[in-house]
């Protein structure tokens, strides 16, 4: 997100977290101050793909990030430098029907969730959905998100959903009006179908 007022809107809803992408070729890149102070009960977190070090560690500083989520080919030496900079870290992985999930098994030292998405043209933000009974083959030890495609049609397969280290979801495409602004009314409506 990078609108100030939409940001302020979504601050009323209380999410568990705020994301700010920093991908210069997404339609969603922030490279703008944000005005807006977030509570402290809402983390920010700030999404890279295949970006330097250097780079993350200057938006950690200037956005007060809580958490980095990856969403490139990053390697699970550079997530735990990262997380040694005292912030969360999310590794997003993308899935498809013949995904080796026992490679996130050198990740899980070093990340507090996983995302799962679809294996989409770009990094992330494509829309789409993949198979969720692929996530049966998941066992590993690390929480994970659920990502890709996820619109407000879909409040009632979620809550289907009983793996033991399913965390949450991350929204985003699904719940826009245009790319980083978000229609409140439709968040809202499915943030009170999904605790209904």
């Amino acid at each position: 997100m990078r609108n100030d007022e939409n940001i302020k809107a979504l601050i009323k809803l209380k999410p568990d977290f705020i994301g700010y992408i920093f991908h210069e070729v997404s339609s969603r890149n922030v490279n703008n101050t944000i005005a807006i102070t977030i509570p402290k009960s809402i983390l920010k977190v700030g999404v890279f793909v295949n970006k330097p070090i250097e780079f993350i560690n200057s938006k950690i500083e200037q956005y007060s990030l809580d958490y980095i989520q990856l969403h490139g080919n990053e390697s699970p030496e550079l997530c735990d430098t990262l997380k040694k900079k005292h912030v969360g870290i999310i590794k997003a992985f993308n899935i498809y029907e013949d995904f080796d999930f026992s490679i996130l098994k050198s990740y899980e030292p070093y990340c507090n969730y996983f995302l799962f998405d679809a294996l989409g043209k770009q990094a992330g933000g494509n829309g789409i959905t993949f198979n969720w009974s692929l996530l049966n083959y998941y066992t590993g030890t690390v929480p994970f998100l659920l990502s890709g495609g996820i619109n407000h049609t879909m409040g009632k397969a979620i809550k289907k959903i009983t793996h033991l280290k399913f965390a949450g979801i991350d929204i985003n495409s699904g719940f826009e009006t245009q790319p980083a602004l978000k229609n409140i009314k439709k968040i809202r409506n499915f943030k009170h179908e999904l605790y209904s």
